[in-house]
């Protein structure tokens, strides 16, 4: 992959909790508007890769150039990086005192000083955008978890990110929510956003990845356009992950 068709390079990626090496010598790269999907067993160290891509956790030793620059040399100008890179969680995240409106609408005023009106005009934009938008004046607790969560991406866009993190957006969701959350996602993966998304969701993974990176014990042990990879050309440990996930 040449260096101009990736938003993300990351280079022998180190990171441990205590005595415990969570992430060990990562590589990969993520091609701009290209849609990665990381799979992998629990403990795998995927949810820390995004958060280190998010620069939430520090990383140990290695790189992480995001758009052209090494972002984990910012120090205290990370925060300005941060802003071009939306996350969304497992559990939403929302502040339950707000209005979905309000929620979207909050970082958007208050960390880029963008006007209220245009910020406004932009958050019902966006819950259109995720299939919402009668949902504007509902608050957090009278939402289903779908629609939380369909909040809590538009949120994140509204900051007008260069590339989405989702870490197991569905991991929280009834089985009957998952696949609305996972069709929004779609959406914006067609048109274009650069996304990076942990799931267990393999069918998805099969539908909107352009790649498949699968991981373990804090390794990536493969990385692989996705027809590759599910046509049988993955290693052994990989085909027997899917073989068991797929047959639960």
């Amino acid at each position: 992959m040449s260096a101009t068709q990736a938003i993300v390079r990351v280079r022998d990626l180190n990171k441990s909790f205590g005595d415990l090496h969570v992430l060990k010598d990562v590589s990969l790269d993520v091609e701009l508007s290209k849609t990665m999907v990381v799979i992998g067993p629990s403990g795998s160290g995927k949810s820390t890769l995004l958060r280190c891509l998010n620069l939430l956790e520090a990383i140990d030793s290695g790189s992480i150039e995001f758009d052209g620059q090494d972002i984990t040399r910012l120090g205290r100008l990370a925060f300005k990086a941060r802003r071009d890179i939306g996350m969304v969680f497992q559990n939403f995240e929302l502040f339950a005192h707000l209005t979905a409106l309000e929620n979207i609408v909050l970082a958007p005023v208050q960390v880029k000083r963008v006007a209220k009106a245009e910020a406004v005009a932009t958050a019902r934009a966006l819950l259109e955008k995720v299939r919402i938008p009668e949902k504007a004046d509902s608050y957090p607790d009278e939402l289903s978890g779908g629609q939380q969560q369909r909040v809590a991406i538009a949120r994140a866009l509204a900051m007008n990110p260069k590339m989405m993190l989702y870490d197991e957006p569905t991991s929280a969701l009834d089985p009957e929510m998952i696949k609305e959350v996972l069709d929004v996602i779609q959406d914006l993966s067609r048109d274009g956003m650069t996304s990076v998304v942990v799931t267990h969701e393999m069918a998805f993974a099969r539908r909107v990845a352009d790649r498949v990176v699968f991981m373990e014990s804090g390794r990536v042990i493969d990385d692989a356009p996705t027809s590759e990879f599910f046509r049988g050309t993955s290693s052994e440990r990989a085909k027997r992950f899917l073989n068991q996930i797929l047959h639960d």
